[in-house]
């Protein structure tokens, strides 16, 4: 039997050679052009089946999860983990629902795995209009809940390893609740990615109930295993912060952004936005505490650089500048939280 044509294969074909031939040097024109080659690649490498499904799957998924939140990115969102296996009415079921409430209050947006448990006590909270869901197909669990069954913000995932990739990029703070392994997989893989610098800084909450030990049992085993053994970096503590109310963790989370905005590598220099300008005094100060960042010169202020010009919509903004000695991404959010304190000094 002939395979099946691709519907409007005209169209297809011609879109293909307007992205192959285009005399474009932009950089979205060339990104077109070695997805559209990666392509052909897999036929040229001879991939196995298996290989190709992976791919197959994987890039579909990507494309439609930043579809989904295309239209949403300028909004800070909040990235909720925790036990699906929390019923409804229990104590930490009711601190998600009160968290998600709280974080939407602020201005926040949630995003959760839309499944049950702790999941759909964010949603819950939030409201369906406020939640974005990403699913994972499992063959044991019913898929979405309810709540977000049919909400267009709702995206089933196949690998769970492209669902974590839009659970930290699209994502502004994390809040992790108790949970089983997919909590610690999810709270880890969050951790790697801020203390190796792979993902933006961001706040990290770990909700624990008054008179509870759960994440003081984790810190204890963090700071007496890995911490002493100097597999992490003491400033690498300051990467989560465990908290007991949802007040306190959406103050925390508010408050990370309070002076700080965003941050930006241009080349070998780091790029700080700032929701305020810290004065000349305070400069001083963070040069003085935060030497060590620095790899030749000083922190100093800057205008947008010329590098930034495709984010025209920060380009007011203030900013400081600095030669950033990569790798030291725990130390970099102990400068973020200084910046916070000076900016709320001002």
């Amino acid at each position: 039997m002939p395979a099946r044509k691709p519907e409007n294969l005209e169209d297809a074909l011609e879109a293909a050679r307007e992205i192959l031939t285009t005399e474009d040097r932009d950089l979205r024109s060339l990104l077109y052009r070695d997805i559209l080659l990666n392509a052909i690649k897999c036929k040229r490498d001879e991939l196995d089946i298996l290989d190709l499904k992976v791919i197959n799957r994987a890039v579909a998924e990507f494309r439609h999860a930043a579809r989904v939140f295309k239209p949403y990115r300028g909004m800070r969102k909040v990235s909720i983990f925790g036990s699906a296996r929390q019923k409804k009415g229990s104590p930490y079921y009711e601190l998600a629902v009160t968290l998600g409430r709280s974080l939407v209050d602020r201005g926040f947006m949630v995003i959760t795995g839309a499944a049950e448990g702790i999941m759909r006590a964010g949603i819950e909270g939030a409201g369906a209009e406020n939640s974005f869901g990403v699913n994972i197909l499992l063959p044991f669990e019913k898929g979405p809940s309810a709540i977000l069954q049919d909400d267009p913000k709702v995206i089933r995932f196949k690998y769970f390893f492209t669902r974590k990739v839009f659970f930290v990029m699209e994502a502004d703070g994390f809040a992790l609740f108790p949970g089983g392994f997919g909590t610690h997989d999810e709270g880890f893989e969050v951790l790697t990615l801020l203390q190796t610098g792979k993902a933006p800084p961001m706040p990290v909450v770990l909700m624990e109930l008054p008179g509870e030990r759960y994440w003081e049992t984790w810190d204890r085993f963090v700071r007496q295993q890995l911490l002493a053994r100097g597999f992490v970096s003491p400033e690498d503590l300051s990467l989560y912060r465990i908290v007991r109310s949802a007040k306190e963790a959406t103050d925390w989370i508010t408050s990370y952004y309070s002076t700080y905005h965003s941050a930006r590598q241009v080349g070998d220099r780091l790029v700080i936005r700032l929701e305020k300008e810290l004065s000349q005094d305070q400069i001083a100060l963070l040069n003085e505490k935060f030497h060590d960042l620095a790899v030749s010169g000083k922190i100093s202020k800057t205008s947008a650089l010329r590098e930034e010009a495709d984010e025209p919509e920060l380009r007011s903004k203030p900013r400081i500048v600095f030669a950033y000695d990569r790798g030291r991404a725990g130390r970099l959010n102990e400068l973020i939280l200084e910046i916070n304190r000076l900016g709320g000094t001002a």
